[in-house]
């Protein structure tokens, strides 16, 4: 499984990084939601992990134009990793098209149950993923 991590603080994506390792899962880093959708041209992605609060291009914006694009790639399932707990989080951000919501710092339990859940939803064929 091929994943995106697009966040701005390099100790996250480390942090996030070897949780994924441990699954055998490839993570695949962009430090700024500019370079994340630059990314997303080149490759493909099983799911992506977007933060919230970056330089430049916020997370919400991101997944917005990720949401944007007519083919595959707009529909891969976005798990947003944030430290924002604004009570209309949740809200604003499945709005913009993502699919979860986990907090920072980030658990393993809680990246793996994420995950999980949008990996059996599309097993389903209730996903985005076609």
């Amino acid at each position: 499984m091929n994943v995106l991590f697009i966040e701005d603080d390099r100790m996250n994506r480390r942090v996030v990084k070897d949780m994924l390792d441990v699954a055998g899962v490839t993570m695949v880093e962009a430090e700024s939601a500019e370079r994340g959708l630059e990314i997303i041209e080149e490759q493909d992605f099983a799911i992506i992990l977007v933060d919230l609060r970056m330089p430049g291009m916020d997370g919400v914006t991101a997944i917005k134009h990720i949401r944007a694009r007519n083919d595959a790639k707009g529909r891969v399932p976005i798990i947003v990793v944030t430290a924002d707990i604004a009570p209309d989080l949740r809200q604003r951000c499945m709005v913009a098209g993502a699919d979860d919501v986990i907090f920072k710092p980030v658990a393993m339990d809680s990246l793996f149950d994420a995950m999980g859940r949008i990996l059996a939803r599309d097993a389903e064929g209730e996903g985005m993923i076609s």
